[in-house]
């Protein structure tokens, strides 16, 4: 058989493939499945694409569970102190001692297509979890060491692993700013855990089996990893699609947290989070006299800051004090 016969031949077998793989589908309403997966080689699902338990991030409300509601409206009675006196740790976090304790950092959006902060929505402490929990807090932890590095290319790569883009399709700049704060590893991982692009014909017709509540985050993500790929795309083209802006309701499961109100963290201290911005946070700590947390490292990197409002966006905590404009 010559390599033309072979081809063609090859052809017809994916062809035939992909046809019963339609067939299959269809028996279970899945249509749509068939669709991506012969765009991306079979290697996606509806499924893949929606927020839940495969997220690159999965924190949301359901993980911020130490919220102090009995002190709402409390400051301590220690002067405030700013978080730059106490020692930093090789992560860029602070070793605690006891007393009020302020700073004014650099946070970052980890959930795109949804509303910066605003409204009187009180944010509540969660962890930094997902499959991609170690490669955002490296970004971070790394970045403190980096402060000739941008904030908005920090939030650039962040938004890079929470679409799932192909890190190998960044700018030259973004990957080698990746490649300073990433090991070689979990470049690898990102890029092999990375979505193709999805074809604007196929996105629409996923968009029509998307619920509508989380249609606007599927599609934001989808926008950015056409961006990232694009060089013509500026930082502030991909902020309007990250970061909405303008009135928004409750979201599905959400909680009423007033502004302010303090979660105590697993490991003794008092942790609340004031947003000026989804990129510019107020963290305030609190830590009692004689509180186990004495001693115990704060590492931002391992905190995002949870609205209880779903419709806006979740806030992952930098060691990077915010750069007055």
């Amino acid at each position: 058989m010559n390599l033309r016969s072979f081809g063609i031949l090859s052809a017809f077998a994916l062809l035939a493939s992909a046809t019963a793989v339609d067939s299959l589908d269809a028996q279970i309403g899945g249509r749509l499945r068939g669709a991506v997966g012969r765009v991306t080689g079979g290697r996606l699902s509806v499924d893949q694409l929606l927020p839940g338990g495969n997220h690159p991030i999965t924190t949301s409300l359901e993980d911020a569970r130490w919220a102090v509601d009995s002190l709402d409206n409390f400051t301590p009675r220690e002067a405030k102190r700013s978080m730059l006196e106490l020692q930093r740790t090789p992560n860029g976090g602070f070793v605690l001692q006891p007393g009020y304790w302020e700073m004014h950092t650099q946070s970052y959006c980890l959930k795109a297509g949804t509303h910066g902060p605003g409204g009187g929505d009180g944010y509540l402490y969660a962890p930094t979890r997902g499959p991609a929990e170690d490669a955002v807090m490296t970004i971070l932890r790394n970045s403190v060491n980096h402060p000739e590095i941008a904030q908005h290319d920090i939030q650039t790569l962040l938004w890079a692993i929470i679409a799932r883009a192909k890190f190998e399709d960044l700018s030259t700049q973004h990957k080698a700013i990746a490649s300073r704060l990433l090991t070689p590893q979990q470049l690898a991982q990102l890029n092999r855990s990375a979505l193709d692009l999805i074809p604007g014909d196929e996105m629409g017709a996923l968009m029509n089996r998307v619920p509508g509540p989380v249609r606007a985050i599927v599609q934001a993500e989808a926008d950015l990893r056409r961006m990232l790929a694009d060089p013509t795309a500026s930082f502030a083209d991909m902020e309007r699609v990250a970061v909405l802006t303008g009135a928004v309701g409750m979201g599905p499961g959400s909680r009423e947290v007033p502004s302010g109100r303090w979660s105590l963290h697993p490991d003794g201290y008092y942790v609340r989070y004031l947003p000026q911005g989804y990129s510019y946070t107020v963290t305030q700590i609190w830590v009692p006299q004689g509180s186990p947390a004495v001693g115990k490292e704060y590492d931002p990197a391992t905190h995002i800051a949870t609205p209880g409002n779903t419709s806006r966006q979740r806030l992952v905590q930098s060691g990077r004090a915010r750069q007055a404009n």
